[in-house]
């Protein structure tokens, strides 16, 4: 799907249970009965594409098939907290696929495990609508911001910054997740006063979301 060069392929298989020794038992579940294989696909270093990264030493791409097209965000956090490297997850059903990828850091205490910050996922495209693309430019931290920045939908310019992504995405979840709130509280409130209050809290709340989107 990415067009990369030749010496980046791996293309091994990645047993389900090499990751069932650090999931409970909900993921356990979602490994047998959700995600069909696991792909190592791609590896990204400066040994195969010549471009080194400061924060990001190796971008690993990886294939999720999916037995049934659901959300997997459990499993995609559950491999990135138990490999340090970043990797993209190319998930897919059928014909077609999202992308998800994750800014996390190193664990604290447990240097063999990684803390997740957040995850930029895509929606979900057919074959023809693939419009994704790993540019191979600059550094290892360009190519995997510049990617991030894709998955939301906004340009990142020359120099991406996923910390300013991350901002500007949390802060877009607080207010999408407070206006779908305050639409179900005034759907159920008696009180016209409150409601008048509830109303206006929304439509400000629209309006930061409006103005951040710009």
């Amino acid at each position: 799907m990415f067009q990369l060069p030749a010496n980046t392929i791996v293309n091994r298989s990645i047993p389900k249970n090499s990751f069932e020794g650090f999931a409970n038992p909900r993921q356990k579940k979602i490994l047998t009965n959700v995600v069909g294989k696991i792909r190592w696909l791609n590896k990204l270093s400066s040994k195969t594409i010549n471009l080194d990264g400061k924060d990001v030493k190796e971008i690993q791409l990886f294939e999720i098939s999916l037995k049934q097209r659901e959300s997997i965000s459990e499993i995609t956090n559950l491999i990135d907290r138990v490999i340090p490297y970043n990797i993209v997850f190319l998930i897919r059903f059928e014909n077609e696929f999202r992308l998800s990828a994750t800014q996390k850091h190193k664990h604290p205490t447990n240097e063999d495990q990684s803390v997740v910050d957040w995850t930029f996922i895509s929606d979900w495209v057919d074959t023809d609508n693939f419009r994704f693309r790993l540019n191979l430019q600059q550094s290892l931290d360009f190519v995997f911001s510049d990617l991030c920045y894709q998955l939301v939908g906004k340009q990142s310019g020359t120099q991406p910054d996923i910390i300013a992504l991350i901002a500007f995405e949390q802060r877009k979840k607080q207010l999408t997740d407070q206006i779908q709130k305050l639409e179900s509280g005034i759907k159920t409130c008696k009180q016209f006063n409150k409601k008048v209050e509830l109303n206006l809290e929304l439509q400000k709340c629209k309006y930061d979301l409006l103005k951040i989107d710009q």
